[in-house]
């Protein structure tokens, strides 16, 4: 599984699309997976490409250090920050977005 994912994942950076988008990269593997799998992404993203990318894993998110978090709820996004984000996502839990 982890390196059928890979190569997918390597297929489609060759192809250096401009907008990626990845739901679920983590679905089916362990954690030593998901380590390579985001290195080879970051390995492989080329400069002038955007990657967004959807989960409910937020270790992923340490691997891949993205630029932005958005936190969505009923397909609206409610909050955004930085990774420091996930840290009290983490900590306090959904419950402090919801108004």
């Amino acid at each position: 599984m982890v390196k059928k994912k890979r190569n997918e994942i390597l297929q489609m950076l060759v192809l250096n699309p401009k907008l990626i988008i990845l739901d679920e990269i983590d679905s089916g593997l362990d954690i030593d997976a998901i380590k390579i799998i985001c290195e080879g992404i970051v390995k492989n993203l080329q400069q002038d490409s955007s990657l967004i990318i959807i989960t409910h894993y937020p270790k992923i998110l340490t691997y891949l250090k993205p630029d932005f978090i958005h936190i969505m709820m009923d397909g609206k996004i409610i909050k955004t920050g930085n990774l420091e984000l996930i840290d009290l996502l983490e900590e306090k839990g959904y419950d402090i977005f919801v108004t």
